[in-house]
């Protein structure tokens, strides 16, 4: 059977050696987990699970052996034909690797391959009993309730409970009005409200710039296809800088993709966090499990260097250079773009062409610090393999209050007048580093993958509806945001949850 699919490829080793000792791995002992290995009940974009290479007493290799992993994904399309499957397979280089798919129609009679050098790994292969959806099919599993079971989402986010704490009941008609006399006003901001009814989306932008509500439709047609959210209405916050004043009354609740101390803004996952979620294996080439492949520099052979790449969106970024320029055995760090600081290109240009985001790994000390908010690229950086350096700040994305310093990254103060002192303390005590790398790398494994990325908005979303004691109704001039499904070039989804009734 012919099976369309893109792997890595790796040498064909059946031997690998640490530290000078040889071990063997052993196909039947290797561990074979995650929620790809049951695409029937878990929809996202990607499906992925995890390979962890076990010896013959069942031990962990604990580092990359240069395996010859392979897996196959295939089943039958509804006219018999083979189903579109994407496939790759991503060495993690720390013992782990990740097997990800995208499909591209409904499978079924699917059968999942895993393999090293030939030979059947753990349970392979591993058969799949109902159709497998693309994710543009709309199939829901059910109410949010049954999804979070289904998929294993946490039971309680700390964040969600402080973020609601002042909204316990919502008047969302008081709400509204309020919000656009408040905030649209010669459209000085640009948001959304956007109301879900019968699991349909409807919407009303505000504001002059409002390009930023396709990440909104995207992920709220996401989940709407894998989910029946309640009745529930909101506004989406569309700019950068959280709105909630909590010095002006009333208070309004408003969802914002960043929070800050001195605000009461609903936070989300960021729209780029979450549409590389969305778009993974598609058009984008940097999300959560491509970053965690392009670690293959071992941590003793990284520049003993703190490294930065970004644009001129903050004061601090200008000061970087400047302090970079001073210790440069220290620091590599360039601006790559001028924007708010133009005039001052000729001082602290000129501008560096970009590099390779993965790339970013060659060092050891991999530096945030803030943009026009929070540096929304932080979940990659704690992903990669290097230690994070983090600016102090009041601007938070939904799992800043999880991280702890010295623990998960290395702090500086806002003003960098320590950064110095931070990066030559780090070149001191390498183990302890190299231990809080490991950590914050642990932690976005754990709390920031795919998976969490969707149990967290579908968490919001139901844990919000409560709170509204205003009937949820579609406006006059709300427009419409149908729940595209994409999968005519390849047959239609057929959903085995839908009666004709419910279709119609």
């Amino acid at each position: 059977m012919r099976v369309l699919h893109a792997l890595l490829a790796f040498s064909c080793l059946l031997l690998g050696v640490d530290g000078g000792k040889k071990f063997k791995v052993d196909p039947k002992q290797t561990r074979v987990y995650g929620p790809g290995l049951e695409p029937h009940e878990v929809v996202f974009p990607a499906r992925y699970f995890f390979i962890e290479p076990r010896d013959t007493k069942g031990n962990r290799i604990q580092k990359s052996v240069g395996a010859s992993f392979k897996v196959q994904v295939e089943g039958q399309g509804g006219d018999g034909s083979y189903c579109r499957v994407w496939v790759q397979v991503l060495d993690r280089y720390d013992g782990t690797y990740i097997a990800r798919y995208r499909t591209y129609q409904t499978c079924r009679s699917t059968l999942i391959h895993v393999l090293y050098n030939g030979q059947p790994v753990a349970d392979s292969p591993y058969k799949i009993p109902d159709p497998v959806y693309s994710e543009h099919c709309y199939c829901p599993e059910g109410d949010i309730t049954t999804w979070q079971e289904t998929v294993d989402c946490p039971a309680d986010y700390p964040q969600i409970q402080k973020d609601l704490a002042l909204f316990r009941q919502v008047d969302f008609d008081f709400v509204l009005n309020a919000a656009t006399k408040r905030f649209d006003a010669a459209g000085s901001r640009s948001f959304c409200n956007y109301v879900i009814k019968d699991n349909q989306i409807y919407r009303k932008c505000y504001g002059q710039h409002v390009g930023f509500n396709m990440f909104m439709d995207n992920v709220l047609q996401s989940l709407l296809r894998k989910m029946l959210i309640p009745d529930t209405e909101f506004i989406v916050n569309l700019g950068d800088w959280p709105l909630v004043d909590p010095k002006v009354v009333p208070l309004l609740p408003i969802f914002s993709w960043c929070g800050s101390e001195d605000t009461e803004d609903i936070v989300l996952p960021t729209y780029d966090l979450t549409e590389a979620t969305l778009e993974m294996m598609g058009r984008v080439t940097l999300d959560m499990l491509s970053v965690q492949s392009n670690n293959e520099v071992p941590w003793d052979l990284k520049k003993p260097k703190a490294f930065w790449r970004g644009r001129d969106s903050r004061r601090e970024r200008l000061d970087l250079i400047a302090l970079a320029r001073q210790h440069s055995h220290l620091i590599n760090a360039s601006l790559t773009n001028f924007f708010f600081f133009k005039e001052e290109e000729k001082e602290f240009g000129p501008k560096e062409k970009h590099i390779s985001f993965f790339k970013f790994f060659n060092y050891k000390y991999q530096i945030s610090i803030d943009g026009t908010v929070a540096a929304y690229r932080l979940p990659y950086l704690l992903a990669g393999s290097g230690v994070v350096l983090k600016q102090d700040s009041p601007y938070y994305e939904f799992f800043y209050h999880d991280l702890e310093p010295f623990v998960h990254y290395i702090p500086f103060k806002r003003d960098l007048s320590d950064l110095i002192e931070k990066i030559e303390w780090a070149r001191a005590n390498d183990d302890k580093v190299k231990v809080i790398a490991e950590n914050g790398r642990k932690y976005a494994q754990e709390n920031l993958m795919p998976k969490d990325v969707y149990c967290y908005h579908a968490a919001l979303l139901k844990e919000w509806s409560k709170r509204l004691t205003s009937e949820v109704k579609v406006r006059p001039d709300m427009e419409h945001i149908p729940i595209e499904e994409n999968e005519k070039r390849f047959g239609a989804c057929q959903c085995h949850r839908l009666t004709r009734h419910d279709e119609l």
